[in-house]
């Protein structure tokens, strides 16, 4: 009990806890400036009639209806959303592990494939996205032309409301630099003498890579994966610039667009809040979207971390 403690005993808990106190403090701030205060700051704001520049007024859950019921640009922004965390982050965990797969297995040149397939990553992302809109202009596009050359539909890509998900997924597949770079490490790290013992047993390739590499690192692939899911809820300046120069508006910042082009098919929950918030000045919907983005989120993170022991259990 406290009680009993000496007097000395009881100072020197004292002190030890603010010294921890004292360690930890850096962190607590940062954490309640930039994530607990906007946290909280966001939920008031999601109950108010707010533009920004007269004071909040509370009104209820006005907002909270109007996001679900009335405004028009949400569902598809949510289906879009969820479509990109589900088809772009599945695609962009097996071609990241494909291709580290592939070139931990070379055995000359190593240096310079892994250099070729990181290279994508640098690339700044506007100036990707933009050269992969010219590259797949359903006109005057190269790829198009290479798939016509040999008798195969080219679809419209960017400019196509079917397409335009699918090519934005294309140019999340080619930078796929960091996803290969860190399942490199994590492959490279598995022990050799794992496999020397099942080759041993006659495991084939298949079975080698279900029952040792998968299990191995597993971990690595869940985070991968998370990761990959919160990138793909904040996924905003590719779609936005693609819809942009597709649709042929390419001026300045003080010129309108409307986000989604084609039909709303590229509009993401981020295009939302923007458009919303700092076009419209209705801080207070803004806001409801961004919680709702951060509960998808949130439930998106905890259902994978319920599910992390999925991989090894199939490995056994």
């Amino acid at each position: 009990m406290a009680g009993t403690l000496s007097p000395e005993l009881r100072t020197r808990r004292r002190r030890s806890s603010l010294r921890t106190a004292a360690f930890m403090s850096p962190w607590l701030i940062g954490f309640g400036v930039f994530f607990a205060y906007p946290l909280a700051s966001t939920v008031y704001f999601s109950f108010t009639k707010y533009d920004g520049f007269r004071p909040p007024v509370f009104n209820g859950l006005d907002n909270w209806t109007y996001v679900f019921s009335d405004l028009p640009m949400f569902w598809p922004a949510m289906r879009n959303t969820l479509w990109l965390v589900v088809i772009m982050v599945a695609c962009r965990v097996a071609f990241g592990l494909g291709i580290g797969l592939l070139i931990t297995k070379i055995k000359m040149g190593t240096g310079v494939f892994r250099t070729l397939f990181y290279l994508p990553y640098l690339a700044p992302p506007v100036a990707a996205t933009l050269a992969f809109v010219f590259l797949l202009n359903p006109g005057t596009g190269p790829v198009n032309i290479l798939l016509e050359s040999v008798g195969l539909p080219a679809p419209g890509w960017f400019t196509d409301a079917s397409w335009s998900k699918p090519a934005l997924t294309a140019l999340a597949v080619w930078g796929i630099g960091d996803l290969m770079v860190i399942f490199m490490a994590a492959l490279l790290d598995v022990p050799r003498e794992q496999y020397e013992a099942a080759e041993l047993d006659g495991a084939g390739p298949l079975a080698r890579f279900r029952h040792i590499t998968l299990p191995n690192i597993s971990p690595i692939i869940l985070f991968a994966v998370v990761t990959g899911v919160i990138g793909a809820m904040q996924y905003y300046t590719q779609p936005l610039v693609a819809g942009k120069v597709a649709s042929g508006v390419i001026g300045g910042s003080g010129q309108q667009f409307e986000p989604g082009y084609p039909e709303k098919s590229t509009l993401t929950l981020p295009q939302v809040i923007y458009n919303v918030g700092f076009q419209r000045f209705d801080y207070g919907t803004a806001c409801a979207v961004a919680l709702v983005l951060f509960a998808l989120s949130m439930a998106f993170t905890a259902l994978l971390m319920r599910r992390r022991g999925g991989l090894i259990e199939a490995g056994d």
